[in-house]
């Protein structure tokens, strides 16, 4: 787009410079021509009227050329002092449209060849924009809102809003130059007033505002689709309330989150009880299973101890018997021990006998 500029731009020079040389040999022929003229009316008083009508002549014949001069001097001037260029704004897209064919051209960044006559230019936002209505912002305002008590309020909305981006062509031609002040005030005004209308201060300024902005956001956005404005969001910001009613409210609402905060504080201690209750029973239960599981194990101690001395009495008792047998077979050892050493000493007192009587 810049080469083409510089191009016109030459081109346009170019032809001042040709029409300049042009006018300059215009005027030098018409000097010529008086020249002649003035040295003949010198010379003779009966050429004047001759030399008058052809001097007359000559600028008649002039004029037109001076005339188209000095047009497309000025033609050229404006062209390049005012070239036919639009500039491209940020965050926005140009729409051209061919007043001839009706054709439509886009452009979302650089310039754009605009021909009076030929050419209208349209810009229309592709961003985010942002519109903050003040006529009914304060209470005490232009226009304030009536709750349903005919109380007076003010709300401070933040609209953000675009424009369709598939429907930029029929756009370009049915949108209002002033967007906001043409489209969106009048629409939002006719929901918010309506709305507003239907509910109490204390629901618009805390218990029901989030159900209260996505209403108003719901109903925006398909009024404003029609169009072919694309709602972003809705957001409700300070509610402008008369000082009075506002200091009234605000100690109602503290009360009522006193109570809030009451309610919640009892509900916490109850649950706190609840929570001691429920841990003492488990304690309880704990024990008593504790319990259990050490009688349950006992008893399996014991059951095992007789298990035990099942198998041990029977051995004890064998050991008994053992031990009683071996000592009845050590003590008939004794005895037959005993019975042999009197046996022998017997036959040893046997001997002596004899063998005294044999001596004597």
């Amino acid at each position: 787009m810049n080469d083409r500029l510089q191009s016109i731009r030459n081109a346009a020079a170019r032809l001042k410079a040709r029409l300049s040389g042009f006018s300059r040999r215009a005027d030098a022929g018409l000097g010529t021509d008086l020249g002649d003229e003035g040295a003949g009316l010198e010379r003779t008083t009966a050429g004047a009227d001759g030399f008058g009508r052809r001097a007359g002549a000559g600028l008649v014949r002039a004029l037109p050329w001076l005339a188209g001069l000095t047009a497309v001097s000025g033609a050229v001037a404006l062209l390049v002092m005012h070239p036919p260029v639009h500039e491209v704004p940020r965050g926005a897209v140009t729409l051209r449209t061919n007043t001839l064919t009706g054709g439509i051209t886009e452009a979302r960044s650089g310039s754009v060849l605009k021909l009076p006559g030929l050419h209208e230019v349209r810009d229309l936002p592709v961003r985010d924009r942002s519109y903050h209505p003040t006529r009914f912002a304060r209470a005490d305002g232009e226009a304030p809102l009536q709750s349903l008590e005919g109380l007076s309020l003010g709300l401070d909305l933040t609209v953000r809003w675009t424009v369709d981006p598939s429907r930029l062509p029929q756009l370009a031609a049915s949108l209002p130059d002033d967007i906001e002040g043409d489209v969106i005030a009048p629409a939002l005004q006719g929901i918010v007033y309506r709305q507003i209308a239907t509910h109490t201060v204390r629901e618009i300024f805390s218990t029901q505002r989030g159900p209260i902005q996505a209403a108003l956001e719901g109903e925006l956005r398909r009024k404003l689709a029609l169009d072919g404005i694309v709602l972003r969001g809705l957001e409700i910001g300070n509610v402008d309330l008369p000082h009075e009613y506002r200091e009234g409210l605000e100690n109602l609402l503290a009360e009522g989150l006193a109570s809030e905060k009451m309610r919640y504080t009892l509900e916490l201690k109850e649950k706190q009880v609840k929570q001691t209750e429920l841990e003492a029973a488990a304690e309880k239960v704990r024990r008593e299973t504790a319990a259990e599981a050490s009688a349950r194990e006992q008893v399996i101690a014991a059951k095992g101890q007789e298990e035990a001395m099942k198998h041990v009495l029977p051995f004890k008792q064998r050991q008994v018997e053992q031990r009683q047998l071996e000592a009845e077979a050590e003590r008939v050892a004794r005895v037959r021990m005993a019975e042999g050493n009197a046996q022998a000493r017997g036959i040893e007192a046997d001997g002596e006998a004899k063998a005294r009587e044999k001596l004597a």
